[in-house]
């Protein structure tokens, strides 16, 4: 299985740029006074491959980086071999949940828009294991129950010291949408409400009188990482999906986001429909 880009290579490729950059030098010429190839320093910028922590402080020393600043790039290079819990896993798993997994791991917000179902972070198991049965046709129990189990686990980012913010814009449809049956749903929709009382979890839903907006194509999720250009989205596809960090891929849909959040319900609005909606008859 190939392994996705993680946070850290990511962060460490665009800051080892920029430094070179800075410094008014050549891939060539960087390369050179360090003894790595053009061909190399250049793997090392664009996040892929592995990379040798004395030859990122070495380039850093070129550089004429702070102390501090090279100390925190050669942990990055330390740390970016480290691999994720889902890696232990006896079963394996979709490829793009292995990126996803691995960007995940270390974002600092998601902001996301769901068309279908309520986002995967704030499902309770019933509600995913109805999900999942329901995406995957003639899936095997055990095979549901394994992907259920890592969405849960999943979950676990939002119990950190430091969780990231979760940003939700949820179409009505997904509100309303009984998925797993009537008491699946009432729980559910109880459990988005929980939800809804931390503070790093914000949810808007998009009423139907809204009309066109500007993401009727379908549901995604922008993957924030610490600085812009480490951003990521992620769009659902049938069978799995699809990643994009090009700068006028993220602007589209940032800019979509930005318009959702705008035509959708206030925070208290969307709290109160979302309970009104559980208090009606199935």
């Amino acid at each position: 299985m190939a392994v996705g880009p993680t946070t850290r290579r990511r962060q460490l490729g665009a800051d080892l740029r920029r430094l070179r950059e800075v410094k008014g030098l050549t891939l060539e010429e960087a390369g050179a006074r360090v003894g790595i190839s053009k061909a190399t320093l250049s793997r090392y910028e664009t996040k892929e491959g592995t990379v040798k922590w004395p030859a990122v402080d070495a380039l850093c020393r070129e550089y004429g980086a702070s102390d501090e600043e090279r100390g925190a790039l050669v942990e990055l290079a330390k740390g970016a071999k480290i691999q994720g819990w889902w890696r232990s896993l006896a079963d394996p798993i979709p490829e793009s949940m292995n990126l996803m997994l691995t960007l995940e791991d270390e974002v600092v917000r998601e902001d996301h828009y769901a068309s279908v179902y309520v986002p995967g972070l704030l499902q309770t198991r019933a509600y995913a294991e109805a999900v999942h049965r329901a995406s995957e046709v003639q899936c095997p129990e055990r095979e549901v129950q394994h992907m259920v189990d890592i969405r849960m686990k999943r979950q676990e980012l939002l119990e950190r010291d430091e969780p990231p913010h979760i940003w939700s814009v949820i179409d009505e449809a997904a509100i309303r949408r009984i998925v797993g049956g009537p008491q699946v749903m009432r729980d559910q929709l109880r459990h988005l409400l929980d939800m809804c009382t931390r503070p790093n979890i914000t949810v808007q839903v998009l009423p139907f009188s809204t009309g066109a907006h500007a993401a009727a194509v379908g549901s995604f999720a922008i993957l924030r990482g610490p600085t812009p250009e480490l951003d990521v989205v992620y769009v659902d596809l049938l069978g799995g999906g699809l990643f994009m960090e090009k700068p006028q891929e993220l602007d589209r849909y940032r800019l979509a986001f930005q318009y959702l959040s705008a035509q959708a319900l206030d925070l208290e609005s969307s709290k109160e429909l979302i309970h009104r909606i559980n208090q009606e008859p199935s």
